[in-house]
């Protein structure tokens, strides 16, 4: 039975961050399932949106913390109270993530700098916070969140697409200078999830064809639980010998 995968996270913590909705809600619930406990990186401390009831409810124990991912100093010293709280942090999921629409021709310092500093700036820092508690304890597991637009052009929404591309070669420079302390980092890269983030613009008939028609292989809108189900792999022993990759969830799109 030793030759066996395992993808049980009992005795695990886990951080996500942006966990109150979307893809990091179902994320930090997929987690605990698999039997981690759950450090919760809220914008909003009193909005979690019934995400930690629910961790509870699954047997696993939860910690809300007060972090804004574009706020280092805050986000840092939520780090520090889940270490304090749980005496380790096995796993981080980098999930914050967004972006600012709109022609490269138009696009402005402060909003090609609000989309780096959400998706690269805030995401490089954390995982290197977390890394620093992980070489001290022999190791841990690191997934980043890119997206299939760091493999493709997308119009209107190119500084969103080149900073995913960075998170994906950020994961590969992670993976080689810490897999020696038995860090663990790799990335998930989804294509479009029904999601409340993604909604509005589903919501359009003539929008949501386009995309269905791009997801060249299955052409449907993909379900949060396929992502997480790739976080919970990449998160377990299973993954284990997996370091550097981004694994792409995008029904086929980026295949064509």
């Amino acid at each position: 039975m030793g030759d066996l995968p395992s993808f049980d996270l009992s005795g695990k913590t886990a951080l996500v961050t942006g966990s109150a909705r979307g893809l990091g809600r179902a994320i930090a619930l997929a987690l605990a399932n698999a039997g981690a406990d759950i450090a919760l990186g809220l914008r909003d401390l009193d909005v979690d949106n019934g995400v930690a009831g629910e961790v509870e409810a699954l047997g696993r124990k939860a910690l809300r913390l007060q972090m804004d991912a574009l706020d280092l100093s805050q986000s840092y010293r939520a780090i520090d109270q889940a270490i304090a709280h749980f005496g380790r942090l096995d796993i981080l999921v980098n999930n914050v993530g967004g972006g600012i629409e709109g022609p490269l021709l138009e696009v402005s310092e402060i909003d090609f700098d609000t989309t780096l500093d959400l998706n690269v700036k805030s995401s490089f820092f954390i995982a290197q916070r977390l890394a620093r508690h992980m070489v001290e304890k022999g190791g841990g597991t690191i997934v980043n969140m890119s997206s299939q637009a760091g493999f493709i052009a997308l119009p209107g929404e190119g500084v969103y697409c080149l900073s995913k591309a960075a998170v994906a070669h950020m994961t590969k420079c992670m993976a080689v200078e810490w897999g020696q302390h038995g860090i663990t980092v790799n990335a998930v890269a989804p294509t479009f999830i029904e999601t409340d983030g993604t909604s509005t613009a589903l919501a359009v008939p003539e929008f949501k064809a386009d995309v269905v028609e791009r997801i060249a292989a299955l052409h449907r809108i993909g379900l949060p639980r396929e992502v997480s189900g790739a976080v919970v792999f990449l998160a377990s022993p299973a993954a284990s010998l997996i370091t550097g990759q981004t694994l792409l969830i995008d029904g086929g799109w980026t295949a064509r």
